[in-house]
């Protein structure tokens, strides 16, 4: 132990990985008192009431693929997309106008849906009872305009999240679905206190360095500073400073400000996609990590993108396999009046 006490104290502070000393579970300093539940629900209050323009995350974009279409239920509405010869994309109400037939089964011939039960052909332009709604493809995500769902003023392009530059990056999207409403997903993310606690295979020395505690919160101040350490194995990990920010009113964005990585974000959209077979409603977690590193070595790592977002996709379900429990249990609570 004194041998390991006396490397750690001689490891060069220079270096990305860093040694985290060897510390019981339990033993870590509570962060309770620090989680105001006030606090976290004025965040929430606050991230509801900015605007969206009426667009929805629909789906990664690398879940469109140029040959055949690919569908998804938002705010109970059955849609789907598909792409153009050059790639652009379309989304439209899933159901064919005809007869009811699933959308997401047809064909494309030329741009155009050709419905799989009686060949109608439903384009870009639209047919009585049948019209394409806005959809943008900001190269990692595609989005979908709902004006009726969304309720706003609608505006031509989504709020997409600042990025580091596609040439500099590595990026991985990952979707799960939970049984709780698109202010449960937030109000997780909002909650950095929990990190080292209930995931500590993958977070230590975890502390809230401000957060936004007045109602009123002028608008470059309404963030959540955090020190945190990423941890690679028991013994080591990456520590870092990181801030959390609300664009939208389903979306909450985490960027490494200091420490290896700087400008790496890691974008949660929270897609609400209606009720389930048991009236419980379901909202879409689509998660994007866009790791970026001025190292030389990550441009060979960018080199194996392909290989590295199976990695960077599990690494981000485990944490939500531990995250959607909070969310549920957070919807649970709330529809008993809790």
């Amino acid at each position: 132990m004194a041998a390991l006490d006396a490397l750690r104290g001689r490891w060069p502070k220079s270096l990305p990985l860093q040694p985290l000393p060897a510390e019981a579970w339990a033993k870590q300093e509570p962060t309770w008192k620090g989680a105001n539940p006030q606090v976290i629900e004025s965040a929430l209050k606050r991230a509801k009431m900015r605007p969206s323009g009426n667009w929805f995350v629909f789906a990664a974009s690398r879940d469109v693929p140029k040959d055949k279409p690919f569908g998804r239920h938002i705010g109970g509405t059955e849609l789907v997309a598909w792409r153009d010869e050059k790639q652009g994309i379309h989304i439209a109400p899933g159901v064919c106008p005809h007869l009811g037939a699933p959308l997401d089964k047809a064909k494309i011939e030329c741009d155009t849906l050709i419905c799989l039960w009686h060949g109608m052909p439903l384009g870009p332009k639209g047919r009585p009872g049948w019209k394409p709604l806005p959809a943008f493809d900001d190269g990692i995500l595609v989005w979908v305009r709902m004006d009726e769902l969304g309720g706003e003023e609608p505006t031509e392009v989504p709020i997409v999240p600042i990025r580091p530059p596609a040439a500099n990056s590595v990026d991985a999207v990952v979707t799960v679905t939970g049984i709780c409403e698109p202010d449960d997903i937030v109000a997780n993310r909002l909650d950095p206190w929990h990190g080292a606690w209930f995931h500590p295979y993958s977070f230590a020395r975890l502390k809230v360095v401000d957060a936004p505690t007045d109602v009123d919160v002028p608008e470059k101040d309404d963030r959540f500073l955090v020190d945190v350490t990423f941890r690679v194995s028991r013994g080591i990990g990456v520590p870092v400073r990181v801030e959390f920010v609300c664009p939208g009113p389903r979306t909450i964005v985490m960027r490494i400000l200091e420490g290896e990585g700087i400008g790496s974000v890691v974008e949660t959209h929270a897609t609400p996609l209606g009720p389930g077979p048991d009236g419980k409603p379901r909202t879409a977690v689509i998660e994007v990590t866009v790791a970026s590193s001025e190292r030389p070595g990550f441009k060979m790592a960018r080199k194996v993108a392909p290989l590295l977002r199976p990695a960077m996709g599990w690494t981000a379900e485990r944490l939500w396999k531990d995250d959607l429990d909070y969310a549920e249990r957070r919807y649970e609570l709330r529809s008993r009046g809790m």
